[in-house]
C-alpha cells in the first residue's frame, strides 16, 4: 500500500483531536502515544516529499545530430 496525502491528513486529524487511533480504508491503527503518532506523521510526510521529489526531478533533453 503506497502512502498518500489522505494518510497524512488522517494522521493530522488524529493529532488535532488528541486521538490515538487512525482509521483509513477499513484499517485501524492504534498508537501507544502521541509521540509515536507524531513519528508516524513525520515518516509519512517524508515519504511523500521524497516521492514527489523523485517524480519531479526527471528531465529529458533530446539532441539530434544531423549529418551534412
Amino acid at each position: 500500500m503506497a502512502l498518500t496525502q489522505t494518510d497524512l491528513d488522517a494522521l493530522d486529524a488524529a493529532i488535532a483531536s488528541s486521538a490515538l487511533e487512525v482509521r483509513l480504508e477499513g484499517r485501524s491503527v492504534k498508537y501507544r502515544s502521541t509521540e509515536e503518532l507524531l513519528k508516524a506523521r513525520s515518516h509519512v510526510a517524508e515519504m511523500l516529499r521524497s516521492s514527489t521529489a523523485r517524480r519531479s526531478s526527471f528531465r529529458f533533453q533530446f539532441l539530434t545530430a544531423r549529418g551534412d
